[in-house]
């Protein structure tokens, strides 16, 4: 994932004159085991290799995560006598295209972007996904998620992971003592937010744009959010693709909105400082000044529930939750955006088609997601398998027939805007730059076709 999707920190090694991805101390493989002792009947479709081929993975996943993901295909190997490795690096996504020019690239590398899988694809390095990976697509996932694998008419890999963007966490107590509601309207939010301001016992809101090399991301889906939601998804979708400039008065009019919390000292930085805090308050930490109460609301993506603290009881009567940014109009369209890994193959054989049929299917989305910690877009997953309240309602969104899906906007975006001057635009933003000059100068650096 990236830095917008929850972004993992891992360690590179250098081989052969190339960066190369490093294997972690928690991703190596995992034993054969006892295939008497475990049921094969869910694995028989994927075929059995005496040889016990290997099949290299490699992305940008590490420590528990990791474990749980190796964890996920355990049966799969024993079955399958298929022998699944892990590599995970912090430098997979800038190293990638290098070792696949180089001819070194792992058989299957986990991708955080629609925009990285088009480059490699464009770049002729990847194989398209077989036909049991495009039947899985078809019958388990929406026609937008397998559009985010398909690149200039040719479908390179199902999705894998997914995270819902644009939740608002909470305190149930607080709710509960002030007599607080829910709100189901971005207006009823904003009357919300002016009413705790007004009790005057702290600033509404908390945020936290730092993030390393990556600071300003987390105000940008601030803006992905109002956009979906105030000029709706054909807007969304044109933006994104620079059909419409980046200037453009509805963008304009979403960044004004955010902009009513964000560059608001009414609103925040609760718990923090002032306005200026929003800057230099590292993402992770924003939400925690919930817990003592010293602000009420916090902006970020369903994966947030791993930022609490060890203890801290994450339900609708717990010590916090959290519920989706509203529609414009009660009772609107479900509206989310949210994030997604893409597993492409850059060689070919049969254990790896069977590697990325396994991962593109109902029995290994239901074996991750019993493990803990992640949810999935797949419609054969069974909900009552997340791990939490909030990673159950994120899965029953993304599963919804009428819900409104769009992937995160910078990461669709080219990288020159996306992991860059959108970034760094907020930045200045929050700084004080006002609307125009700030979306003119994101604008103004969008890649000339």
């Amino acid at each position: 994932m990236s830095f917008k999707t929850h972004r993992r920190v891992l360690v590179p090694l250098a081989a052969a004159g190339i960066i190369g991805l490093a294997l972690t101390g928690c991703t190596g493989d995992v034993a054969a085991g006892d295939k008497e002792n475990t049921d094969c009947s869910d694995y028989e479709a994927y075929g059995t290799f005496d040889d016990n081929p290997e099949v290299n993975i490699a992305g940008t996943i590490q420590d528990v995560e990791a474990d749980r993901l190796i964890e996920s295909w355990k049966d799969f190997q024993t079955c399958t006598g298929i022998e699944v490795k892990y590599q995970g690096s912090k430098e997979f996504e800038a190293q990638i295209a290098v070792l696949a020019e180089a001819g070194n690239a792992p058989d299957i590398g986990i991708v955080p972007q629609p925009g990285l899988l088009a480059r490699l694809a464009e770049g002729g390095w990847l194989k398209p996904a077989p036909e049991a990976v495009e039947a899985n697509t078809d019958e388990f996932w929406g026609e937008d998620w397998k559009q985010y694998g398909t690149y200039d008419g040719t479908f390179y890999s199902a999705p894998l992971m997914a995270s819902v963007k644009g939740y608002v966490w909470y305190s149930p107590a607080e709710f509960k003592d002030k007599g607080y509601e829910v709100p189901t309207t971005i207006d009823e939010l904003m009357t919300l937010s002016e009413k705790i301001a007004a009790d005057g016992d702290h600033k509404p809101w908390c945020a936290g744009l730092g993030s390393g090399d990556a600071t300003g991301w987390p105000g940008t889906d601030w803006i992905e959010d109002f956009v979906l939601r105030q000029a709706g998804p054909d807007v969304y979708d044109q933006w994104v693709t620079h059909e419409i400039p980046f200037n453009d008065p509805q963008i304009v009019e979403a960044f004004d909105a955010a902009g009513e919390i964000l560059k608001s000292p009414d609103m925040v930085n609760g718990g923090l400082g002032d306005v200026s805090s929003v800057i230099s308050t590292e993402f992770g930490d924003a939400g925690l000044p919930i817990l003592d109460g010293t602000c009420s609301l916090h902006h970020q993506a369903s994966f947030y529930e791993g930022f609490w603290p060890e203890g801290t009881e994450v339900a609708p009567d717990g010590d916090i939750y959290a519920f989706l940014m509203p529609s414009v109009e009660a009772g609107g369209e479900t509206a989310v955006t949210g994030g997604g890994e893409f597993p492409v193959a850059f060689t070919e054989g049969e254990e790896i088609d069977a590697v990325r049929a396994y991962l593109s299917s109902d029995t290994w989305a239901n074996n991750r997601v019993k493990l803990g910690g992640v949810i999935s877009a797949n419609k054969g997953l069974d909900p009552e398998n997340a791990s939490s309240d909030v990673l159950k309602d994120s899965i029953e969104i993304l599963q919804g027939e009428d819900t409104v899906f769009r992937f995160d906007g910078s990461d669709l975006m080219p990288a020159a805007v996306g992991a860059d001057s959108f970034f760094k635009g907020i930045v200045a933003w929050v700084s004080g730059d006002d609307t125009q000059k700030t979306v003119d100068a994101i604008e103004s650096s969008w890649p000339k076709s």
